[in-house]
């Protein structure tokens, strides 16, 4: 690929994501994070974005939300192996609150086999993937729809969770740092997840390697509320997002890493390490990242 192509494809990967690491950019366009950094500096030059914390990110500094189509394209196979072990900590009878997003969706798609399941959500995205589960209770808030994510926001939304408990919320985000928590960038979306946090026990964040260290406009969940981080592999591989992961921890935040594919288990040993673990997992505490994978066996 010349230079022109693959920064003209860096450029729109930025544009759509707002943010984006640049071991995420050399993987899309196959080649070094050597030469992506000299791209990426070019186009700094340019104007046409900033470099911030080892990856690129829109001109202005925070970062805008992409379209639903964009997003289900980004880091699709990392959303679905965060999703495989969040399911996990959902068990039979929970009642639970899931946010909108498409890691969340990803979530819902495999909550539809929890029997005696309630799912409150303001997400249309969550609603249809639970539309014909069998046992499954779908509780769904009021509000005006914003279509760019399919969920629903506003007073009305707020309003439909006031006096409502269940034990956990499920959450995602646009950005996610020590510092600030979770954030994101719209502000009704930001008013809608801080009332679906507040109805829950605990709180856990969905999140994959590309939002760590990205701060965005809004925050939605301070750093003090998460319970526990659920995350992919890839963050421990970029330094950026694995200083975050330790700022996280110290911070007594649970880290849970999901692998991208299954772990290698010998066929005799498989029900013994799969045994007891899943819904299971502690909460909160956990002072440094664990590795988990996708059956929600700890390595």
């Amino acid at each position: 690929m010349f230079a022109a192509e693959r920064r003209q494809l860096i450029l729109e990967m930025v544009r759509a994501n707002g943010a984006v690491s640049l071991r995420e950019l050399a993987r899309v366009v196959q080649t070094s994070e050597v030469t992506v950094r000299r791209d990426v500096r070019a186009l700094e030059a340019e104007g046409l974005l900033d470099r911030r914390h080892g990856g690129a990110v829109l001109p202005g500094g925070l970062s805008r939300e992409p379209g639903y189509p964009q997003k289900t394209h980004l880091a699709a196979a990392e959303k679905s192996a965060i999703a495989d072990l969040a399911a996990t900590m959902v068990a039979e009878g929970d009642a639970i609150v899931v946010g909108a997003g498409t890691t969340t969706q990803e979530l819902a798609r495999r909550l539809a086999r929890v029997p005696g399941l309630t799912v409150v959500t303001n997400s249309l995205l969550v609603a249809q993937a639970l539309a014909h589960a069998n046992r499954v209770e779908v509780v769904m808030t009021g509000g005006t729809l914003r279509g760019s994510n399919y969920a629903l926001v506003g007073s009305g939304a707020e309003q439909s969770l006031h006096g409502l408990r269940v034990s956990r919320a499920f959450v995602s985000g646009s950005g996610l740092t020590a510092e600030r928590g979770l954030s994101t960038t719209n502000m009704l979306s930001a008013s809608v997840d801080r009332a679906l946090v507040a109805a829950a026990a605990e709180v856990v964040v969905l999140a994959d390697h590309g939002k760590l260290g990205s701060d965005t406009m809004f925050q939605t969940v301070a750093t003090d509320t998460i319970a526990c981080l659920v995350t992919d592999e890839q963050a421990g591989a970029s330094e950026v997002a694995s200083r975050e992961l330790d700022a996280l921890a110290d911070r007594g935040v649970q880290v849970c890493v999901a692998a991208a594919a299954p772990p290698v288990v010998p066929q005799g040993a498989a029900a013994a390490a799969v045994g007891g673990v899943g819904a299971g997992l502690p909460f909160p505490g956990q002072r440094r990242p664990v590795p988990v994978g996708r059956s929600g066996v700890v390595r």
